[in-house]
């Protein structure tokens, strides 16, 4: 394969967010000027890209994929390769053809800030970013000549029903409407079927979740005790799978709750709060009740199911988690912050070198100040204000992001050379 010219710019879409951010993507990079195709691996992917000449179907099996991606790019003379997340199969397998082919890679993501921004990058995320490999001299160098004021993290992770309907949406259709595409394997170890009754199941359950979720908060705070937060993330999230050294949540939460016991004065509390999505796959329930009666620490752990961080944050002694992105707003507050997977975030400066059991004991606090200063680095670089799933967050995303991927530089090469456009403020987009 033989990418083309970079002044002809020929965009293949492979899977996005569910819902319609990218047929809305695809359709601004029309009005620029590009080509852009999209390849579909299921009926959902069909159902949210609103151009059957524009769309290509693969329905063989997963093994057929890589020479069906080398026939598209070779007869559509792509350019450019564009996908949510990088670590699904058929997306590593494109993105290692892509590379070899001399091809961009357009890499989207949650925020590594949430919940009003996303994760636009070049490459890789997560684990893969170049942030990975980047330290905190080279980013206040690129950050001389720019003023930008930090905006505050919001209170709230983002509006949740849009997410989850359009979850539900795109796994019904699956599900119901999917005979087309024979060779479809979801990249998740649950069935379709299973993902679907997940998703509805927590839609319809939301108000109760709600009420459980207020009268553990309000024992929290009513209580009076020093606590320390361990932040879940999805058992089956991609950053959590292949950038974490944990097999399950379980384990996750066992290495806490030990190191907890060992070290937090008895005093001490530690409250235990699920990812916003949290449905009830993994059991998280069953494992906190099993250590808390094995470690003696009846009346010290407390469970909450999604909600505002901020609230806890607020009197929190200190955080840890495995590679949560809500470890960002541990650390715009100053809380001293212990990680165990691969994060972006996970720089010397500011988070927690110390054994657990020492850092529940008495942990050292961040310096704050380079943690500003990285924070800056995101926001003006590879962190766009908006998001993917509500109709005003997707418009306030592609008033940047689409001038972002026409740009021969990456976000990050693009602030150190000045030719990084000016940064929106922020707008509260739910």
């Amino acid at each position: 394969m033989t990418a083309q010219p970079q002044d002809r710019q020929v965009f293949l879409f492979l899977q996005g967010p569910h819902g319609p951010f990218f047929a809305r993507l695809g359709r601004m990079l029309r009005l620029a000027g590009a080509e852009v195709w999209r390849a579909g691996f299921n009926a959902g992917d069909a159902a949210f890209w609103p151009g059957a000449d524009s769309y290509i179907p693969h329905t063989g099996a997963v093994a057929d994929w890589p020479d069906h991606f080398d026939r598209i790019v070779a007869e559509r003379g792509v350019t450019d390769l564009v996908l949510y997340g990088d670590t699904r199969t058929i997306h590593t397998c494109a993105i290692a053809r892509a590379r070899q082919a001399g091809l961009r890679v357009h890499v989207f993501e949650e925020g590594y800030i949430r919940p009003y921004w996303v994760t636009y990058e070049r490459d890789g995320s997560n684990g893969h970013s170049r942030l990975m490999r980047m330290g905190l001299p080279e980013m206040r160098r690129a950050l001389e000549n720019c003023d930008l004021d930090t905006p505050l993290p919001p209170a709230k992770w983002g509006d949740m029903r849009h997410h989850i309907f359009y979850g539900a949406a795109y796994h019904g259709l699956v599900l119901l409407a999917n005979r087309r595409y024979r060779g479809f394997r979801p990249h998740r170890s649950l069935s379709v079927t299973q993902e679907f009754r997940l998703y509805l199941k927590r839609l319809l359950l939301m108000p109760f979740t709600a009420l459980e979720r207020i009268a553990a908060s309000s024992r929290i705070r009513r209580g009076g005790f020093p606590y320390h937060v361990a932040l879940l993330q999805l058992e089956h999230d991609a950053s959590f799978q292949t950038h974490s050294p944990f097999a399950s949540m379980a384990e996750f939460i066992e290495e806490v709750m030990r190191g907890f016991a060992e070290g937090a004065p008895r005093h001490h509390h530690l409250v235990i709060k699920a990812h916003p999505l949290e449905d009830g796959r993994a059991p998280i329930r069953a494992t906190i009740r099993r250590l808390r009666a094995e470690l003696d620490l009846h009346g010290r752990v407390h469970y909450v199911r999604g909600g505002k961080l901020a609230q806890l944050l607020a009197d929190a002694r200190s955080a840890v988690t495995v590679n949560s992105t809500a470890a960002q707003q541990v650390l715009f507050r100053g809380i001293p912050l212990k990680v165990f997977g691969d994060a972006v975030f996970a720089k010397p400066e500011f988070v927690s070198s110390q054994p657990l059991a020492d850092f529940f004991a008495g942990a050292a606090r961040p310096d704050a100040t380079a943690y500003r200063d990285y924070r800056r680095f995101l926001l003006e670089t590879s962190q766009v204000a908006g998001g993917f799933y509500s109709a005003r967050a997707r418009r306030q995303l592609l008033r940047l992001v689409v001038d972002m991927m026409l740009d021969p530089a990456d976000p990050y090469d693009a602030l150190k050379s000045g030719t990084a456009a000016p940064r929106q403020q922020l707008r509260v987009v739910n």
